[in-house]
C-alpha cells in the first residue's frame, strides 16, 4: 500500500479519525453539557475529573499509537501478515493495563484526588463520577486498539460511524441517568460516568461485529489468535511508552492547572471548564490529522521514501490549521449564539465571563493545530523519546509559570494563566522543527 500526498487523500483518511481518535473528548463534552444544566458545582467537578479520566484514556491511547506506527510500517514494507501479530500483542498489553487502571480508579482515586482538591463538594462529586466511569476502561482500551489497527492500515471510514453511535448512545443515556428520565434512576454526576461506560461497551460490540464481517481484513491474519509474544510487546512498549509519557505530561500539566485554578474558587473553575469544553471541541480536527500523520510518516519510511516526510508533515499541518481556524472563528466571535443551544438558560453570565479566555484560545488553537501535527509526525519517525524530552521540559516551564502567576503573584487573572500555553507551543514547535530538519530520525528502527 502506498499513500498519496494530496490534500484530498489526507482529508479522506483524517476525517473519520477526527471523531474516532477524539472519542474521549466527545464523551467529556457530552458529560459537561448535561451537568451544566444540573448545577454549577457539578459542572465545575466534571471539568476537574474528566481531565483526570482523559489522562487514563491517553495512557491506553498512547500505547495503541505505538502499535499503530508499527502496523503502518509493516504495511509499507509489504508484510501484511505481521499486522495481526502486532494487533494482538497490543491488545494483550492493553487488557492487562486496563485491569491496573480499573483497580487504581476504584481504590486509589480517593487518595489521589485529596492531593489536588480543596472543596469537599468537588472532591466527592469527582469520586462519584470516577467510580462509575472506571467500568468502561476495559472496552475503551480494546476499542482504541481496534482504531489503531484500522488507522495503521489506512481504512478509517467505519471509525466515524462507530464513534457516532457511541456519541448518540452516550447522549441518550446521559439524559436518562443524570436527570432520571426514561424510567432510569436519577444519579447526577455518577449517571454521567455510567452512561459513558455503557456507551463504550455498545460501541465495542458494534465494532467487533463489523470485524467479523469485514472480508478485507482477513489478509492481515486477524482471525488467528497468536500466543503472547513478549518480544513484540516490548517493541510496542519501546515505541509507545514515550508517547504515553508525552500524553501524560501534556494532560497531566492540564490536570495540575485545573487543580491550581480550583484554589481560586469554584466560579473560576467553572469558567475554565467552559474554556476547556470549547478547546476540546475545536481541537478535534487536530486529533484526526495528528493520528493520520503517524500513519503517513511511518508508511513512507517503510517504503524508503524519507524525502517525503517533511513535505507531508507540512502539508498536513497547513490543512489542519485551515480546518481548525474555519471552525474556531465563528465560535469565538459569537459564543452566545453558538453555545446557547447547548448551554441555554436565563443565566448566560458564565459564557460572558469566559469571553476573554475564548479570545486567548484562538492563539492557542492556531499553534496547537500546527504543533500537534509536527509532534505526531516526529512520533511517526520512531523518535518518540526525543519528543518526550521536548514536552517534559516545556511542561515543567509551563507549570512553573502558572504556579507563579496564581500562587506567587496571586493574581486572579485566568487570562494570564491560560496565555502561558501560547508560549508553551512556540517553544515546542521550535525544537520539533529543528530536530526533523536535522535528519537525526533517519534509520531509527520500528
Amino acid at each position: 500500500m502506498q499513500l498519496g500526498t494530496s490534500y484530498k487523500q489526507i482529508l479522506a483518511i483524517s476525517t473519520p479519525i477526527m471523531l474516532g481518535s477524539a472519542v474521549q473528548n466527545i464523551i467529556a463534552l457530552s458529560d459537561s453539557v448535561f451537568l451544566y444544566h444540573l448545577s454549577e458545582t457539578d459542572f465545575a467537578a466534571i471539568g476537574f475529573v474528566s481531565v483526570f479520566y482523559l489522562i487514563i484514556a491517553a495512557i491506553g491511547y498512547g500505547f495503541s499509537r505505538g502499535g499503530q506506527i508499527m502496523i503502518a510500517r509493516r504495511v509499507g514494507e509489504g508484510k501484511p501478515e505481521q499486522v495481526g501479530r502486532t494487533f494482538y500483542a497490543m491488545t494483550y498489553f492493553e487488557l492487562g493495563l486496563a485491569v491496573f487502571m480499573f483497580l487504581f480508579m476504584q481504590f486509589g482515586s480517593y487518595y489521589f484526588f485529596s492531593l489536588f482538591v480543596d472543596s469537599d463538594q468537588i472532591f466527592y462529586k469527582s469520586l462519584e463520577y470516577i467510580y462509575t466511569r472506571s467500568y468502561g476502561v476495559f472496552f475503551s482500551y480494546i476499542g482504541i486498539g481496534i482504531v489503531a489497527m484500522y488507522t495503521g492500515i489506512a481504512r478509517t471510514n467505519f471509525i466515524m460511524w462507530d464513534t457516532l453511535i457511541l456519541m448518540i448512545v452516550n447522549i441518550i443515556l446521559n439524559y436518562g441517568l443524570i436527570f432520571g428520565n426514561f424510567g432510569l434512576p436519577e444519579m447526577g454526576i455518577a449517571g454521567a460516568g455510567l452512561a459513558s461506560s455503557i456507551a463504550e461497551v455498545i460501541a465495542f460490540i458494534i465494532f467487533f461485529v463489523y470485524i467479523l464481517f469485514d472480508k478485507e481484513i482477513r489478509k492481515y491474519n486477524l482471525f488467528k489468535l497468536p500466543k503472547i509474544d513478549l518480544e513484540l510487546i516490548k517493541t510496542i512498549l519501546r515505541i509507545g511508552a514515550p508517547i504515553v509519557a508525552q500524553m501524560v505530561v501534556g494532560l497531566g500539566s492540564w490536570f495540575v492547572f485545573f487543580g491550581i485554578v480550583e484554589n481560586m474558587g469554584e466560579r473560576q473553575l467553572a469558567i475554565s471548564n467552559l474554556g476547556r469544553m470549547v478547546y476540546l471541541a475545536l481541537s478535534i480536527p487536530c486529533w484526526g490529522f495528528s493520528s493520520t500523520i503517524n500513519t503517513l510518516v511511518s508508511n513512507y519510511i517503510g517504503v524508503h521514501k524519507n524525502e517525503m516526510v517533511m513535505p507531508i508533515i507540512w502539508k498536513t499541518a497547513k490543512l489542519c490549521f485551515v480546518v481548525t481556524m474555519i471552525i474556531t472563528f465563528p465560535v469565538i466571535a459569537f459564543p452566545e449564539h453558538i453555545l446557547y443551544p447547548l448551554l441555554g438558560g436565563e443565566d448566560m453570565s458564565l459564557i460572558t465571563d469566559a469571553r476573554p479566555i475564548l479570545y486567548v484560545l484562538v492563539g492557542i488553537l492556531a499553534l496547537f493545530s500546527i504543533g500537534g501535527v509536527y509532534f505526531n509526525g516526529l512520533a511517526g519517525t520512531g523518535a518518540t523519546f526525543y519528543g518526550l524530552k521536548i514536552q517534559f521540559w516545556c511542561a515543567i516551564g509551563y507549570l512553573i509559570a502558572i504556579y507563579a502567576i496564581v500562587e506567587l503573584v496571586q493574581t486572579d487573572s485566568l487570562v494570564l494563566a491560560w496565555s502561558t500555553e501560547i508560549v508553551y507551543w512556540i517553544v515546542m514547535l521550535f525544537f520539533m522543527i529543528r530536530f526533523l530538519r536535522s535528519d537525526q530520525w533517519i534509520g531509527l528502527k520500528v
